[in-house]
């Protein structure tokens, strides 16, 4: 296909406010295209080149793009500048910038030559050269990175241009994420969503939608049948269901494992002794430094590898060939072996000063669950079975360790057990059926949660999207901020408002709540954000903060976006772990809501 046919359909998408319809007109782009080109086709539609977990990056912020423009254009950068104030999208300014030029002006300028047509370039074309500008590195790689897509933009029409543009800038703006593309698919093939089961099936073994796509062009749903574990692509992670009560819980499940839910990060490990790191092909960049494969992938799907050198050299003394491991890495006190709260285990999540953080917040990983070992894939297998895997090869003490487990069947000692846990400082316990396979992205009652239930509080903490803020007064005039808006997501990726919080943050969470939100700032109120008239916020933010707050009730409200609001919210953590994909849903909400009238 050529890019701009796909610029076309991207131009389609953007203009259609319809899920529906969106999901008709992307199915129509993915039949259009052949299968060597569909993956690629899927990642720019969703504003990238590879899997999220490859961590490849552009680099090339919009204070570059403004650059890119004036170089490829050959306008003066203080006009771009304003025009992109005045607008505030890059893409939407291409337009303006490019000047109509007579055949005698239509000369090189800067060494870039300027056509109004375009070259008829491929999606392959545009993909690659994008790729290129994207691992660019090294001494000038930046003066490169906006020669080169300057080059490129002039090689484009203008509708090419306008979304080569966004993309680097994650600004696509066509609303749409990893579900969409599996509704589409299954359009593509069946006229309707039928399939979306088997396709999100094979997704959440294998999480990497671009392979998704060609596997199901190239061998349709046979092919998307055969999708199995592999080392290096993450799982999605398995998540919990909430009862009210240890009587509820028991009456549930019957007989299960009870385990300790740590506050920490979750990972997920990936080793395989005999490939070596360097065989990896994108995936080198975020080499774990040792001899064998090593992968760390975060509940998001972020590679962390390089973050947790001592995760790597721990797994690489298992006596195994190759391994998918589950657990939550915490950081502990080095002199007192105490754990220590997730503010303080964030901290390791970092690009930079890995080695001295590693000694200042040490950390120890506790598994609870195997994926996958010697080349089998384990999670069709009984969690009883896997966990008598797990036992063989850890023991405890070390980085990696395996998780205590009790198996119960009455309510009392369930209640004895989140009463221990707690007293040991974690959040409460998790309690699983010993008959069930891993369910890889699924929340249900396979795996359900028992946390701290103290009077006059909600169940669980809520993770919600911080979608912007009001101006401060009084003494909240010096951090810039008096309170700011929270929401949840939907089944449409849409944003909506459940609390506006001004109070219960310390100053330092203040400021460093003004901090990320300065860096997130939009112009206008994003289009997926669903809020009443009443609560406008000062400032929008993008819809990339999320927070974990906890509530003394969830109350019906006649204005906020999904009927249901917060009473006496406050905030416990920012959650840099989480993207909005992990935030807490509207029906996960409506659940809640539900389940506090039963407690």
């Amino acid at each position: 296909m050529k890019f701009r046919r796909l610029a076309e359909y991207f131009e389609k998408i953007e203009k259609t406010a319809s899920r529906l319809s969106m999901t008709e007109i992307l199915a129509k782009m993915l039949k259009e295209a052949q299968a060597d080109e569909v993956d690629q086709m899927v990642y720019l539609a969703l504003g990238m080149l590879r899997p999220k977990y490859e961590g490849i990056e552009f680099n090339l912020a919009e204070k570059m793009m403004i650059r890119v423009l004036s170089t490829a254009y050959g306008v003066e950068l203080k006009k771009v500048e304003q025009e992109f104030k005045k607008v505030g999208d890059l893409g939407e300014i291409v337009g303006g910038m490019r000047p109509l030029k007579s055949d005698k002006d239509n000369q090189s300028l800067n060494g870039i030559h300027h056509s109004e047509i375009g070259k008829d370039m491929s999606v392959g074309e545009v993909y690659n050269r994008l790729f290129e500008i994207a691992v660019d590195e090294g001494q000038g790689s930046q003066d490169r990175k906006v020669q080169n897509m300057a080059r490129l933009l002039k090689d484009l029409d203008l509708l090419g241009a306008k979304f080569a543009v966004r993309i680097p800038v994650n600004k696509l703006r066509l609303g749409f994420s990893n579900m969409t593309v599996l509704d589409a698919l299954s359009w593509m093939e069946r006229g309707d969503k039928s399939l979306r089961v088997d396709l999100e099936r094979a997704f959440n073994v294998s999480a990497d939608i671009g392979r998704i796509a060609t596997i199901f062009k190239k061998e349709g749903l046979k092919g998307i049948g055969g999708v199995k574990v592999k080392i290096g692509v993450p799982i999605r992670a398995a998540q919990a269901e909430r009862l009210p009560s240890a009587e509820k819980i028991v009456d549930k499940l019957e007989i299960f494992a009870v385990e300790g839910k740590w506050d920490g990060l979750r990972v997920q490990i990936h080793f395989d002794k005999g490939r070596s790191r360097t065989a990896a092909t994108q995936e080198a960049l975020f080499s774990s430094g040792g001899k064998s494969f090593v992968r760390i992938f975060s509940r998001n799907l972020d590679n962390i590898t390089n973050m947790f050198p001592e995760i790597s050299q721990a797994v690489e003394q298992l006596a195994v060939n190759s391994i998918i491991l589950d657990g939550e890495a915490v950081g502990y006190d080095a002199k007192t072996g105490k754990l220590l709260p997730f503010q303080e285990t964030i901290q390791r999540k970092r690009k930079h000063g890995v080695g001295s953080m590693s000694e200042t917040v040490p950390i120890k990983v506790f598994v609870y669950d195997i994926l996958a070992l010697n080349g089998e894939n384990l999670i069709t297998k009984p969690f009883r079975e896997r966990r008598k895997l797990l036992e063989k090869i850890l023991h405890s003490g070390g980085v990696l360790q395996l998780a205590d487990q009790e198996i119960v069947s009455e309510a009392k000692r369930l209640t004895e057990l989140r009463q221990h846990y707690l007293d040991l400082g974690l959040e409460g316990v998790m309690c699983k059926k010993l008959t069930t396979a891993y369910q890889a992205g699924s929340r249900n009652f396979n795996w359900v949660k028992f946390k701290k239930s103290a009077g006059g509080e909600l169940m669980d903490t809520i993770d919600a999207v911080v979608m912007g803020y009001y101006q401060g007064k009084g003494k909240r005039s010096g951090f810039g901020m008096g309170a700011f808006l929270v929401g949840v997501t939907d089944e449409k990726n849409c944003v909506g408002s459940i609390a506006k919080i001004g109070t219960g943050l310390t100053d330092e969470q203040w400021r460093e709540l003004v901090v990320k939100c300065k860096k997130l700032e939009t112009k206008e109120k994003p289009a997926e954000y669903l809020v009443d008239k009443n609560l406008e916020c000062d400032v929008w933010v993008k819809p990339e903060i999320v927070v974990e707050i906890m509530a003394d009730e969830i109350t019906v409200s006649p204005i906020h976006a999904f009927g249901l609001a917060l009473r006496f919210p406050r905030l416990i953590n920012f959650r840099e772990d989480k993207g909005v994909s992990e935030a807490t849903g509207k029906k996960e909400l409506e659940r809640l809501f539900k389940l506090q009238k039963t407690a």
